[in-house]
Formats: C-alpha cells, sequence, structure tokens
C-alpha cells in the first residue's frame, strides 16, 4: 500500500507541477526581460494604492525608473502603512487586501508581521507543491512518512482582527489528503502554545512512526533539540509509544494514538545498550533531511550528520524568510537553487558597496547582473506589498542557470563586528571556530562571540558537544582543564581569525584589540539562550542567531551562564 500511494504522489506531482518547473527553467533563460515584465505586472497591480499614488507607480516602467522614485525601504519604514491597511481596510500598499500575516521573529528585536494576500497564500502554496516535485523526482524523501516541524498556523490576531502564525504551519494544516497521509506528526501538534509541550508531544508521535523516510524542518537544531527532549523524557515517551495513552499534554494534543508495545520495547533496549538513541536507531529507513544548510545553520547540521543513517541526503531548503521564498531547489541532488524570478523582483549591492555605506542608486544590479562567486545584499519588491524592501540577508552566487545565477543564503548582513576598523564578519568567526574545534576532535553544540567595545575585543561562549556528556551538566573542570582548554582554543582561533582579517591581525599586534576571550559554557546553556529569545518574541520553530553580535545588543547573560567554567 506504501509504495502504490508512494507512486500515485509522484505521479499526481509529476503531472500537475512538471509545467510549472519547465516554466521556471525556460525563464531562467532570459532573467532580465523575465525580471522586467514582473516589475511591471506589480506596478500595475498595485498603481491605485496609496504607496503606488506617492511614488507614481502608473508612471513607470523600468527598473530605472523604479529605482528613481522609490527610495530602498525597510519593515520599519513601510509597517505605518501595513497598520493602517489592517486596521481600516484602505489599500495602502496593495489592491488586494491581506487576509493573514505572516510573523517573522527577525534575528533581533520585536516580531514582524509580514502582510499576505489571497493571491499571495495561492503563491505559496504552489511553491510549496513545486518544491514538493523536486524532493520526489530526485530523491526518496517521500517514499514513507514525513516528520516536518512547523510553527502555529495561528498565534493570535492583529489590532484589526486578522490573524497571525506561522504560514508554513497554515499550509501544513490545510494540505490535501493525499500529502497528509505521509505526515507523521498530526497539524494540531504545532499549535500546542508552551514549546517543551509541544516538543515532547512531536517526540512520542515521531517514535510512534516507524516508516518516516523525511525530515524536515528550518533550522536543523531544531532536530537536536527534540532528541534532547527524547532523553530528558525517555521513560514517559516509550511509554507513551507502547501504550498509546499520552501524558497530560495541554490542548489541542490527542490524549490518545495507537498502542506500539513492541517498537517501545525495540527502542527500549536500543536505549539500554546504547545510553541514547540517535535518529539511525529511531527511522532507520531515513533517506533525507531537508533543512537550511547555509549561514549559522552549519554547525547545527555538522552535530546533526552525525546521528543520521549512513548515506542520507540532505536537501537544501533554499533561501527563504518570512517575507518571500527567495530561491526554489531545482536539483535536490547537487542542491541547485534558483531564485523566484518569476514572482519576486529582485534588486542586489555589492557587499563591500552596502557595509561601507558608499551604494548609491546606480550601484544597484539587477539578477543578470550578478557575477560568480560575488556575495550581494539582496532588496526584494513583491506582491504583497513589500517594495524595494532590505532583507538585509547576504548571499552568494554559487553557480548559473541558463543565464540565472544559482544563489545559497551566506549570513544576516549585521552578522559583521567593527570595533577599531577590522571588520570582522560572522563567516570568519564561523570557519575559525569551526575549523579549531575540528582539529580537536570535537565540535560546539552552541556558540556565540560578543564584541565588547569596552574592552576593547571579543569574547567567545562555546557550549562543546561533550560539555559533561549531556545538556544540564557543566564542563569538566578538575585541576583547571578547562580553563586551559578554553585559553589553547582561544589562542587557535585568535590566531585564525588574524589570518583571515588583515585589520583584525593589525588591531591585534598594535594592542587596539585585547586577546581574544574564551569561556565554556555548561550543557544546555545554548537551550537556555534559546529559551529566552523565544520568550523575548522570536520564533521557536525558525529560531538562529548571530554567532557574532555586540555585547551591548545581547540581552543574555552569558558570564552568569558560564559561571566558574
Amino acid at each position: 500500500m506504501g509504495n502504490l500511494t508512494n507512486a500515485l504522489l509522484r505521479g499526481v506531482l509529476g503531472f500537475t507541477q512538471g509545467p510549472g518547473c519547465r516554466r521556471l527553467m525556460a525563464a531562467a533563460q532570459a532573467p532580465e526581460q523575465t525580471q522586467a515584465a514582473l516589475l511591471r505586472a506589480l506596478l500595475a497591480r498595485n498603481k491605485d494604492t496609496q504607496f503606488g499614488k506617492t511614488h507614481g507607480f502608473a508612471g513607470l516602467s523600468h527598473a530605472e525608473d523604479y529605482r528613481r522614485a522609490v527610495p530602498a525601504q525597510t519593515y520599519e519604514d513601510l509597517w505605518p502603512l501595513m497598520r493602517r491597511q489592517e486596521l481600516t481596510g484602505e489599500r495602502c500598499l496593495t489592491e488586494e487586501r491581506p487576509v493573514y500575516y505572516n510573523r517573522t521573529s527577525g534575528t533581533v528585536g520585536a516580531p514582524k508581521n509580514i502582510p499576505v494576500t489571497t493571491a499571495g497564500l495561492r503563491q505559496m502554496k504552489a511553491e510549496q507543491r513545486l518544491a514538493a516535485y523536486v524532493w520526489a523526482r530526485d530523491s526518496r524523501f517521500l517514499s514513507g512518512k514525513v516528520f516536518a516541524v512547523t510553527g502555529p498556523a495561528v498565534e493570535g490576531k492583529m489590532e484589526g482582527g486578522t490573524e497571525f502564525g506561522s504560514v508554513s504551519g497554515l499550509i501544513y494544516r490545510n494540505q490535501s489528503g493525499l500529502v497528509r497521509s505521509r505526515q507523521a506528526l498530526p497539524p494540531a501538534l504545532s499549535d500546542i502554545e508552551d514549546y517543551e509541550a509541544r516538543y515532547l508531544a512531536m517526540v512520542i508521535f515521531g517514535l510512534a512512526e516507524e516508516g518516516v523516510t523525511g525530515m524536515a524542518t528550518a533550522n536543523p537544531s531544531t532536530f537536536l533539540r527534540l532528541l534532547a527532549a527524547l532523553h530528558r523524557h525517555a521513560d514517559a515517551v516509550l511509554d507513551a509509544v507502547a501504550t498509546g495513552r499520552l501524558p497530560d499534554l495541554p490542548p489541542p494534543a490527542p490524549s490518545r494514538l495507537p498502542p506500539r508495545p513492541a517498537r517501545a520495547r525495540a527502542l527500549a533496549q536500543r536505549l539500554d545498550a546504547a545510553g541514547e538513541l540517535t535518529y539511525a536507531d529511531i527511522w532507520p529507513r531515513l533517506q533525507g533531511v531537508l533543512t537550511w544548510t547555509g549561514g549559522s545553520c552549519g554547525a547545527a547540521l555538522a552535530s546533526l550528520s552525525r546521528l543520521l543513517p549512513a548515506g542520507v541526503a540532505i536537501i537544501e531548503w533554499g533561501y527563504s524568510a518570512s517575507e518571500f521564498r527567495g530561491t526554489m531547489n531545482i536539483d535536490a541532488k547537487r542542491n541547485v537553487c534558483l531564485p523566484t524570478l518569476l514572482t519576486t523582483f529582485f534588486e542586489f549591492v555589492e557587499r563591500d558597496a552596502q557595509e561601507e555605506g558608499r551604494a548609491g542608486e546606480r550601484d544597484f544590479l539587477g539578477l543578470h547582473e550578478l557575477e560568480q562567486g560575488r556575495e550581494y545584499y539582496v532588496f526584494i519588491t513583491t506582491g504583497e506589498g513589500l517594495y524595494r524592501y532590505d532583507m538585509n540577508d547576504i548571499v552568494r552566487v554559487n553557480g548559473r542557470v541558463g543565464q540565472t545565477p544559482a544563489l545559497e543564503f551566506v549570513r544576516k548582513g549585521k552578522g559583521v563586528a567593527n570595533i577599531t576598523g577590522e571588520k570582522l564578519t560572522e563567516t570568519q568567526v564561523l570557519q575559525a571556530v569551526s575549523e579549531t574545534l575540528a582539529r580537536r576532535g570535537t565540535a560546539a553544540r552552541f556558540f556565540i562571540m560578543l564584541a565588547d567595545e569596552e574592552t576593547p575585543g571579543y569574547k567567545l561562549f562555546v557550549e562543546l558537544e561533550n560539555a559533561g556528556g549531556a545538556p544540564g551538566a557543566a564542563p569538566d573542570r578538575a585541576g583547571g582543564m578547562a580553563g586551559a582548554l578554553a585559553d589553547a582554543i582561544a589562542g587557535e582561533i585568535d590566531s585564525l581569525l588574524s589570518e583571515a582579517n588583515v585589520e583584525y591581525q593589525a588591531k591585534r599586534k598594535s594592542g587596539r584589540l585585547a586577546p581574544l576571550e574564551t569561556r565554556l559554557l555548561p550543557g544546555g546553556a545554548g537551550d537556555r539562550y534559546r529559551e529566552a529569545c523565544v520568550g523575548a518574541g522570536q520564533r521557536d520553530a525558525q529560531f538562529k542567531h548571530l554567532h557574532l553580535q555586540y555585547a551591548r545588543e545581547c540581552a543574555f547573560d552569558f558570564n552568569a551562564a558560564a559561571g566558574g567554567a
């Protein structure tokens, strides 16, 4: 029955989504013309809105005209019009009134609510179906059940009564019957408000399902947290799988699931023998993991990869945010991600020009003007009222599809610290920390580097994978070994940063920057930081943090978390 269902799903996706994939590939042969036609259509559609009238959309026909008429926008620039349109129904940003708001936590700061119209929601569903077609065509990711973690579909209501939440959760909740039959988790689990209870429920339903072939969530660190939740509540989880009776979970969690005593016994025996379970133990038939692979997700993905069955495909989710879907993975075997040039009008500014504050109107580039290997800041125009919207994201050109550059996410634009002119980047920090720990046969479960302008210098806080062996335990400090290890790590990372960044090297040699200070965090410190960020408004399912921040902008007390470590 499973093979028949899989064949049916592949056939349906091929029939319905194959033409859309071919249209996208054809558009990639002429990106300049495709983007020009899209811009004209977007401007014409919203020319009678308040924003369109103010900026003369009716008289604009070329990208150059558009850039002269409309300054680059931030969320803060557009929010007053978003709010007014939601409260009054006036056509402030879009001709069509938004029916939903996709809440994004952002990397720092308060949550943002991104408007979604009926047409926009239809577009997002189409993009999801097209992505599923590629996964089914290029892998066995969809050959069995899929364990997909999304955010809650509805988290609350705006002032004017429009619902907001996670659009991924909304789409997940409203899948077709055929697709729902492949879901390992009931959609209601994503709506459990207490995220610890939500994780527990997801772990129970996931362990009960033996035939999982695909795992999917935006950030791979979520899978590490789920495994940690399993080990914290192993007895309760295995009892629930065996009996079908769930522990006391808040609504809307189901109260029962089909009992699977044999499944629970097999997992318990493995747990007793090994002391812990990996995803290879839990789902030996696993074929693929769909997640972000770039930016700050690299460390978590490296840790996760060691817990998977051999040969599992890592499928790039693609460059995406709550504001829009930036790329589609059109080759899941090679992870080639093509910009969504049929639905998003893109502009770019070279990274150095943007970070040095010298970017002018003529420095904005179209898709067709990007060069291989170069890094750019992204600005987008969408049908949802985001006009020349500054994503503050950096992408890199890593190939070509037809005449269109393939893109990969590098990091958030704010991942740059500059105390004395060194302009240290998050990428340099990620590489230095990863390389140093790899040489020592370990990796970071979590780390963050804070730029301390008062010192002036940098402080690295790192939770090692073997920090006490389990979350909640402190690093071994016997004989001062932890302090010696921290000092040794600091010296090696300091040297690598000096090699990668000549300005950092010069400032260190001149004494304008103090030596890098490293402190080891106890097990679970990264989880407590995450909990604090979620409590402050970040979305748990899409949690992401900058590995490089200014100390004055970080509200979490890492010095206290490190204790005497």
